[in-house]
């Protein structure tokens, strides 16, 4: 068992998207942590592959983005699932904290 502390990567870089591999390693799933600043979208994009992924948002709001010009309001505790192979982003209002969890890894 392992535990992590959310509270150790509440980093910020202005202007930028800061990126925290939490779960890099297990043959099963990767666990990822991305910290936007206000304004600051995570492009729209999809990966060649099966698997599904959860996009948590812990704090701040924003949207998630997806094909096209969807985007579906999103803020803190709300949770976008999807295949690997849809298209998804996400875009910060505010400063905004994301929990990105893909199984099977990429």
């Amino acid at each position: 068992m392992k535990v992590l502390q959310l509270k150790d990567t509440n980093e910020f870089t202005s202007g930028a998207m800061k990126r925290f591999f939490l779960v890099e390693d297990s043959p099963n799933f990767k666990i990822v942590n991305f910290n936007l600043d206000e304004g600051v979208t995570f492009p729209v994009h999809s990966h060649d592959l099966d698997g599904e992924l959860s996009i948590q948002v812990l704090a701040g709001e924003g949207f998630f983005l997806g094909n096209g010009e969807a985007e579906i309001p999103a803020k803190q505790g709300d949770i976008l699932i999807s295949q690997i192979r849809e298209p998804h982003g996400v875009r910060a209002k505010t400063q905004m904290r994301i929990l990105v969890t893909i199984a099977p890894p990429i």
